[in-house]
């Protein structure tokens, strides 16, 4: 499988990496809904098998079982992938919601934390998760630049950060990479962000290609009210009216250009995300085996001029319809 170099780094990844959210289980205001730990570690050892060669996780994914998870899975092949987590967001003592902390301290301690429940003595890419709060994001990453210094942590990167604060934070450490979110319904890195990566040879890690599932093809109305109590997305307003139509609609346009591939309509939203030169790779997420077997096959997914443009086409109508309801 293809690599790219990710920034300025000596890390090269496969265009599609995993993503090890959902695999941190419901319970938890910002889950997927249940899962099984087998199927997750079975998951993760079938993309590395598949040669996908990197893994995306975070301390705040399910309290950091997705961490545990992952490290349970990576047992005798450790060598064999990119490992990148997250740091900066603590949990409520009492689980009921998250909040944004970046006090030198406490990051170098998420740090050994993480590095525990990976069962790793390091880390490729350590990232801030989210830039909260703004006043703390000098300290926050001067201590990942030290871990940096110490061997802990390979390289720094930075995730959901504005132009502006990548460039205060980029005085201090050069920033590795940035993971913002990117998707053929939510463009909004395209006039700033991805221009000012490739200028300063940042890497561009793109969370949810397939719009929390809504690209997939898969999603449908009926599903998506039967999702579980536990399932962040039950109030993402992608996920309600009338966005939701709208965005349903899009796929069901797309899909025959991907079905005449031999492909399903996640590969061609996933395709799209990494056509942009600035973006080195794409996370996508998986709950089983045969979720990530199709997903591997995105990069085989090769369309002609033509079929671009009448991709593009519908973009742009989709674009129009939810600019007039947001």
């Amino acid at each position: 499988m293809e690599k790219r170099r990710l920034g300025y780094s000596d890390l090269y990844l496969t265009p599609v990496g995993l993503g090890t959210w959902a695999i941190g289980g419901g319970d938890n205001p910002y889950g997927w809904g249940p899962q099984d730990d087998r199927d997750s570690i079975h998951t993760i050892q079938r993309a590395i098998d598949l040669g996908i060669n990197w893994l995306d996780t975070a301390k705040g994914y399910g309290h950091g079982h997705s961490e545990e998870v992952v490290g349970q899975a990576l047992k005798g092949r450790r060598d064999r992938v990119i490992l990148a987590t997250k740091c900066g967001i603590l949990w409520k003592e009492d689980g009921s919601d998250i909040y944004g902390y970046l006090k030198a301290d406490s990051i170098k301690a998420e740090c050994e934390s993480s590095l525990k429940r990976l069962q790793t003595d390091y880390i490729d890419l350590y990232q801030i998760h989210w830039p909260l709060p703004d006043e703390d994001i000098e300290e926050g990453w001067g201590a990942i630049a030290d871990l940096v210094k110490e061997g802990k942590v390979r390289y720094g990167g930075v995730s959901n950060f504005s132009v502006a604060q990548m460039k205060r934070v980029q005085k201090i450490h050069p920033i590795a990479s940035l993971q913002p979110p990117y998707s053929m319904v939510n463009r909004g890195i395209e006039k700033e962000i991805l221009p000012f990566c490739a200028a300063n040879q940042i890497g561009v890690i793109a969370y949810s290609p397939m719009q929390a599932g809504l690209l997939t093809g898969r999603m449908t109305k009926e599903r998506i009210a039967a999702f579980p109590v536990d399932d962040w997305r039950k109030g993402n307003p992608d996920f309600q009216e009338p966005r939701l139509s709208i965005i349903l609609d899009l796929v069901e346009k797309l899909r025959p250009i991907a079905e005449a591939k031999g492909q399903i309509v996640a590969n061609l939203a996933l395709i799209w995300t990494l056509q942009r030169p600035e973006v080195t790779g794409a996370i996508a997420g998986a709950r089983r085996p045969e979720q990530i077997e199709e997903t591997s096959r995105a990069m085989d997914l090769v369309l002609t001029p033509e079929e671009w443009a009448a991709v593009n086409a519908h973009l742009a109508e989709c674009e129009r319809l939810l600019a007039q309801v947001s």
